[in-house]
């Protein structure tokens, strides 16, 4: 067998007996000339394994007292062993569904939905530290896409040395709640796609409103696709809102505040649709996900949200509207070195391409700024 294979199994193995508590904190681990004849290897592909131990945090070497297991593990090892723990859980979980038949994009698209849901839980996020952005705002896909890259890709600068790394921290409360947290000082900035029915534009009115006085940036994130979220092949034939008012027609709706519900209403209202006239008009969700969620398993038979949503879940979609997603970001904040990394990726073609990727997005205007005060 390869040695470079080998000794990874070697480390999976040893790793396996720590997490399960069969090599206990301060146990010594074998002998080497035993692992050697237990694996048939080389001295050297086990002092290689240990290496890839130590280096895990899992264990440490003295001189003339061999390898230990961590006895007691200090503050700074505590996160090793938590993700190596959480790498077994993972690799179990997706030899488990991978023998079920599911590709690996169907993993993503459901870890990532399910990630969402749980962004949801919670509008009050702990501390900021330097290298963690806090935002809050409309949920969006593309913010979750946008989170999973690595800080380190997303804190690179062109023609200079790679900047200090950062990390988005998201709280999806609706586009509402995220102007109000930046006016709170709660939130570094905000997702926002807040349809105005007098003016027919997004964002910039409500930001004027909410932040009044203040000098604020309107970053394009991207225009996105929304319409009704629908079971496949659409079995009821439904085209426009006219048909959420039908008998027997189940809707999931979003929830007060967001800035799908905010056109909802003004779309209702413009048409002489009465909402109590809407079975499950009182259904709200938070997320898009969460809607497309409720048609794929029959709970609803129509949902509102972006396409995104609905082909992350196999279901139909019928268009009604196109609409701009910001990121709001106040002058103070503008400056930042993570806030320009942010802004320099979202004017890459890899960006466009991954957000494009997700099906349901015009990244045309993506990294524009619009200047509001």
């Amino acid at each position: 067998m390869d040695s470079s294979h080998l000794y990874q199994q070697i480390v999976e193995s040893i790793r396996n007996d720590i997490l399960s508590g069969a090599l206990k904190p301060g146990a010594s681990l074998p002998a080497m000339r035993k692992i050697t004849e237990q694996w048939n290897c080389t001295t050297g592909t086990i002092l290689r394994a240990y290496q890839e131990l130590a280096r895990q945090g899992l264990v440490v070497s003295h001189v003339g007292q061999g390898t230990k297991v961590l006895d007691q593990p200090p503050e700074h090892n505590q996160t090793p062993l938590r993700r190596a723990a959480l790498f077994n859980r993972t690799e179990g979980f997706l030899l488990e569904t991978m023998t079920a038949g599911y590709t690996p994009d169907e993993v993503e698209q459901s870890l990532r939905v399910a990630l969402d849901r749980w962004r949801t839980f919670s509008s009050e996020q702990e501390p900021a530290k330097l290298e963690v952005l806090r935002f809050v705002g409309s949920h969006d896909p593309a913010m979750a896409l946008i989170a999973a890259q690595s800080p380190q890709k997303l804190g690179s600068f062109p023609n200079h040395e790679m900047a200090p790394g950062f990390t988005l921290q998201l709280s999806f409360t609706g586009s509402l709640g995220g102007l109000i947290a930046l006016a709170e000082k709660k939130a570094d900035l905000a997702g926002c796609h807040l349809w105005d029915e007098n003016t027919d534009t997004y964002n910039e009115p409500f930001v004027r409103k909410l932040l009044p006085g203040q000098k604020v940036a309107l970053l394009c994130l991207a225009h996105r696709r929304v319409g009704l979220i629908l079971a496949p092949q659409n079995p009821l034939g439904m085209s426009g809102l006219a048909h959420l008012a039908q008998a027997g027609v189940r809707f999931a709706n979003r929830q007060q505040g967001s800035g799908t519900r905010v056109w909802l209403d003004a779309q209702l209202h413009r048409a002489g649709i009465d909402p109590l006239d809407i079975y499950g008009y009182q259904d709200e969700k938070k997320t898009h996900s969460e809607v497309a969620r409720a048609v794929s398993k029959g709970d609803a038979d129509v949902g509102l949200g972006v396409e995104t949503a609905s082909l992350s879940f196999g279901l139909d979609f019928k268009l009604l509207t196109t609409e701009r997603y910001d990121l709001i970001i106040p002058f103070e904040k503008w400056e930042l070195e993570s806030i320009q990394a942010l802004k320099y990726w979202l004017d890459t073609d890899d960006a466009k391409t991954a957000i494009n990727n997700l099906g349901g997005y015009d990244t045309t205007g993506t990294g524009t700024v619009t200047w509001v005060s």
